[in-house]
């Protein structure tokens, strides 16, 4: 392991330059389409605007959630989710392996298709979904889901007129081959600043794959829409943009389009992390904060039974988390990289196990309960979508 981390040691310089830049235009936030302006934007800034400079001050140590309304519910072990520009949202089904169109206003459920080739199994299904960053014009949609050989990245068109369940284009697979299991199959997309595309995977329950950077396991991937290796990538000819992960289900931005994930830790420690192209997250050699200076730590950490977390976005100077064991939201405020306060919890026990959460826009946030994926006692109306409001 030593040899390979000298091996790699030469590109990681020139990782670090992508460090400072993150990802350098417009584009999208938690997923390519939503309806709001995403944190982010034009690498090149000639002078902060009021709202920049709102957006760069350090958040309150405290903040709070209000749960405004409960959008949509009945849902089907729901997982990822993806706001329209134009209306509505799109939500995966993991088990169903479906695509569903919910209108946020009245809550009506149109169902646009099954995704083929789907193979659910444990943690394993349809998982995350994100809009193209060219939605306006190509309106492709793309999902991440496991096959019965892989986990692989699939774009299909979605043509609202045609008749419901009919409404989703045979997929064209753009990426495949990353190992699937039982669990451990990451699952997030979504489309950058720059306009790549970035996925988080899991090791499958095999913790070794996670340091072989020729492996897709245990790691958060940067690719083009096209499916190929991202220009400017750590490792030459790589879709890897960091290592040493377990199971990354998070993936979110924030006002300086600096990339953060969440992962599930294993009996001890899960994270939060800032990620840094090319850098080692420790998985399996370390779990949560290390004092080995080869590995990166994370901004925050959180016992297993309080986090094991899911879905993140940013909003308010805070990344919001979902937790699933641990049945709660958690506000972790930053300043820069680092967590300027304890993290807080919110809505402990009140909705059951949290799946996902997206930017709605300003201070609100959709949240996605996860209550029929077979680890909890579905709660009354099974799964649901609810607006919350937060500061």
């Amino acid at each position: 392991m030593i040899v390979q981390r000298r091996a790699v040691s030469a590109v990681l310089a020139a990782a670090a330059l992508l460090w400072t830049a993150g990802c350098s235009s417009d584009g999208g936030g938690s997923s390519g389409g939503e309806k709001s302006v995403s944190p982010g934007g034009s690498g090149a800034r000639a002078q902060s605007s009021p709202s920049q400079q709102a957006a760069d001050a350090t958040p309150p140590a405290k903040g709070s959630v209000k749960v405004l309304r409960t959008v949509a519910e009945d849902l089907n072990t729901p997982w990822g989710l993806a706001p329209l520009p134009d209306g509505g949202l799109l939500v995966s089904s993991r088990d169903e392996g479906t695509i569903t169109r919910v209108d946020e206003q009245s809550g009506k459920k149109t169902e646009l298709g099954e995704v083929p080739g789907v193979s659910p199994a444990g943690e394993g299904g349809l998982l995350g979904i994100a809009l193209s960053p060219d939605y306006a014009s190509d309106h492709m949609v793309y999902a991440y889901f496991t096959s019965a050989s892989d986990n692989r990245v699939v774009r299909m068109l979605y043509d609202e007129k045609k008749p419901s369940g009919e409404q989703l284009g045979a997929p064209d697979t753009i990426f495949k081959g990353i190992p699937k299991g039982y669990v451990h199959n990451g699952g997030r997309i979504a489309f950058g600043p720059d306009k790549m595309l970035y996925a988080g995977t899991g090791e499958s329950g095999e913790g070794g794959l996670s340091q072989d950077i020729k492996s897709l396991g245990g790691k958060i991937l940067r690719l083009t829409p096209e499916g190929e290796p991202a220009p400017g990538n750590p490792f030459p000819d790589s879709p890897v943009y960091s290592y040493g992960h377990r199971n990354v289900q998070g993936l979110a931005w924030d006002a300086e389009q600096r990339l953060f994930a969440a992962e599930f830790g294993q009996d001890t420690w899960d994270e939060l992390n800032a990620i840094k192209p090319g850098d080692n997250y420790g998985w399996p050699d370390a779990e949560g904060k290390s004092s080995d200076s080869t590995f990166h730590n994370p901004v925050a950490q959180w016992g297993t039974d309080e986090a094991s977390p899911s879905g993140i976005a940013y909003a308010e100077g805070s990344v919001w988390m979902a937790g699933l064991k641990g049945e709660r939201l958690w506000r972790i405020p930053l300043n820069g990289t680092e967590a300027s306060a304890d993290p807080q919890a919110f809505l402990q026990g009140e909705h059951g196990r949290l799946r996902t959460v997206v930017s709605a826009g300003g201070d609100k946030l959709w949240l996605v309960t996860s209550n029929t994926d077979g680890r909890g006692a579905p709660k009354d109306g099974d799964d649901r979508i609810l607006e919350v409001q937060v500061s």
